[in-house]
């Protein structure tokens, strides 16, 4: 089967369950994904000028890869599978482009050279591959992680055992495996002295991804270990706080109702974009990519975001009050009326972040309809 993508045409296998087959991977699914790495790679060009050495370090079919040679990159295509690499072979070829296909295991790849951007998008979780990424790239690290039960909690031993760390199945489950995914990539990265700070992330279905722009030395290092923390929770009426540190201190009972508050983390408690690049991204779709205008919502809304570390689902927070859901323009410009910042966020069509604590937003909204 062909597939057409941005500038290229590849053939991939054919597989009925988005992707999940015995023969090599490819999942449809994920094209929102590789039109925002290219659009990604782009901006991050010309932020970083002399970035040019591209791995695709776990390739499959190669279609990201492949998509980053047509993009003018000296793309280097990696995977275990020797049917992978004949594939990408053909792919280059297909395509009359030049590239450098490796028959190797990833982690061998990333130890053996020097690379300006490493791009991981594994099948499952990418923490395999995070030791030997951090080591050996100068610039930037793209992930993708689709072990989103085990990230978000809903796995929760399996998220114990792949993140050190402690999530939690909240509401807001998703933006929980990002952070956790990113806390545990600022800490692999900090052991090497390297200080990665995500430049653009999205939790899109089935899994997350993220892109990590790096400074090298320890003390870059420390001071991106310091926006490391946790999370307190309670389930009961759904206020929560958070506190940076790598040792967890929960308060003792929840201010609000008295009920236990769980801990999740450790976890990233900053910014998980920067506004102003994903505003570049945004500049770099182009009108063969197909999922280009539900990339641009995507980046519209992830630019305005505010940096809090958790948000809130309306519906949930109504609901939990024994109250109708109002219109949620209406709902955030209540919450705005009584002084508190409020945006909508891409987890979800009701949820929205604010600084406001629980009692703050029912008392701003509740009273107002």
């Amino acid at each position: 089967m062909r597939v057409t993508e941005g500038q290229v045409t590849v053939e991939v296998p054919e597989q009925a369950d988005a992707g999940k087959g015995e023969n090599v991977f490819f999942n449809p699914v994920q094209e929102l994904n590789r039109d925002l790495t290219i659009a990604t790679l782009r901006a991050f060009r010309e932020r970083e000028p002399r970035a040019e050495h591209y791995l695709d370090a776990t390739a499959a079919s190669g279609v990201r890869g492949v998509r980053a040679a047509a993009d003018g990159w000296e793309a280097t295509l990696c995977d275990v599978d020797p049917d992978a690499v004949a594939l990408c072979e053909r792919n280059l070829d297909r395509n009359d482009l030049s590239g450098t296909v490796r028959h190797e295991d990833a982690n061998v790849a990333m130890h053996s050279d020097p690379w300006d951007v490493v791009d991981i998008d594994p099948f499952g979780t990418p923490i395999p591959f995070a030791d030997a990424a951090f080591q050996g790239t100068r610039d930037l690290v793209c992930v993708t992680a689709t072990d989103t039960a085990p990230l978000c909690g809903a796995h929760f031993e399996s998220g114990v055992r792949s993140y050190s760390a402690v999530p939690r199945n909240t509401e807001y489950h998703a933006e929980m495996g990002m952070r956790i995914l990113l806390g545990a990539m600022v800490r692999t990265a900090a052991r090497y002295d390297v200080a990665a700070r995500p430049i653009l992330s999205h939790a899109t279905k089935h899994y997350a991804r993220t892109y990590l722009e790096l400074d090298h030395g320890a003390t870059v290092a420390n001071r991106a270990l310091d926006e490391i923390g946790h999370v307190y929770h309670c389930q009961q009426c759904l206020y929560r706080t958070h506190e940076a540190g790598l040792h967890a201190d929960a308060p003792d009972a929840c201010p609000n109702c008295g009920q236990h508050l769980q801990t999740a983390g450790p976890l990233w408690l900053g910014g998980t974009c920067e506004p102003d690049f994903a505003a570049e991204v945004s500049g770099h779709l182009t009108d063969d990519m197909g999922t280009a205008e539900q990339a641009a919502e995507l980046l519209a809304t992830l630019a305005a975001e505010l940096p809090t570390p958790t948000h809130y689902d309306q519906h949930r927070l109504c609901k939990r009050w024994g109250v109708g859901a109002p219109a949620m323009d209406d709902f955030l410009d209540a919450l705005r009326a009584a002084g508190h910042d409020a945006a909508r966020t891409h987890y979800g069509g009701t949820t929205f972040k604010t600084a406001a604590d629980v009692t703050e937003i029912r008392d701003a909204t509740v009273d107002s309809f």
